[in-house]
Formats: C-alpha cells, sequence, structure tokens
C-alpha cells in the first residue's frame, strides 16, 4: 500500500515539475566544472555511459548524491577540427543548445528513475547540420536515456 502511495506521489511531483519547468538554460545547467569534464571524457572509466545517434555522441554520468528530479547539467562540444571557423561552430552550437532547451522537458515524460546528473554532447557531423535534424536526434536521445536501463538478471 504505502509503495502505490510512494509511486503516486512521485508521478504527481513529476506532472508539477513538467508544468511548472520553464524553456531557458540557466547558468545552474551548464557544466563547467573541469573535474567533472575530465571524468566524462576520462578513457577507460567505468562510470561513464555512451550513446550515440547522428550527429551526436552523448557522455553521461549518474550522481547518486543530487536529487533525483533535477534536470542534468550539460555541456555542447563542437570541434574545431571539423569546423574551422568560429562562427560555424558557434551557430552549431546556438542550435544545440536552442533544441536542449526546447525538449528537456522529455526528461520527466518518460522517466521514474534516477536521471544522469551530467552530460556531454559532442557533434560529430562533418558538415553543418539542419536545426531540424538536431532537434530530432536530441530527442531521441533524451527520450533514449531517460528510460531505465535494461537488466541482464531477470531477478
Amino acid at each position: 500500500m504505502f509503495e502505490s502511495l510512494n509511486l503516486a506521489s512521485q508521478t504527481v511531483s513529476a506532472v508539477q515539475t513538467i508544468q511548472t519547468l520553464r524553456q531557458t538554460f540557466d547558468k545552474s545547467e551548464r557544466l563547467s566544472s573541469h573535474k567533472v569534464i575530465n571524468r566524462l571524457f576520462e578513457k577507460g572509466s567505468t562510470d561513464t555511459q555512451t550513446s550515440y545517434l547522428f550527429p551526436f555522441k552523448v557522455f553521461y554520468l549518474y550522481d547518486s548524491s543530487l536529487p533525483a528530479n533535477s534536470l542534468p547539467q550539460v555541456l555542447f562540444s563542437i570541434s574545431k577540427r571539423n569546423f574551422k571557423r568560429a562562427v560555424d561552430r558557434n551557430l552549431l552550437r546556438r542550435r544545440c543548445r536552442e533544441a536542449y532547451r526546447k525538449n528537456k522537458h522529455l526528461f520527466f515524460e518518460s522517466s521514474q528513475h534516477q536521471l544522469p546528473a551530467y552530460m556531454a554532447f559532442v557533434l560529430i557531423a562533418k558538415e553543418k547540420v539542419d536545426y531540424s535534424v538536431i532537434e530530432r536526434s536530441l530527442q531521441k536521445l533524451i527520450v533514449r536515456i531517460s528510460k531505465p536501463p535494461i537488466s541482464d538478471n531477470p531477478s
């Protein structure tokens, strides 16, 4: 009985979070900690999980010390090797941030488990990508990441 009551209260709080979620990209949502960034991109790390969907490769970490319904801190990276001109990198970074800002509500629509605490979206495309492609890919990635992981043990 208490489990169903707890689940119902979580569902109600998730619905309230979706309704009050503003379409902004605040400073608190940006990943700027060098320690966390180094942990995300550390080679051979078992903590970091990855997901791939063109034009993004996503690295993400879970942190149990953070509240379960808080938004992850996000980083967008566009390679200087692929886009020589800063104007192009800035254009793509703006498109990525805008797509994330408009679709971050998807984290709370299908999720009943803990969200990643830190995420890094790395754009791996070699040419400029339209906003529609970026938005569709980001939507699919957010839904994929917000689903609970599939466990191998049926117990």
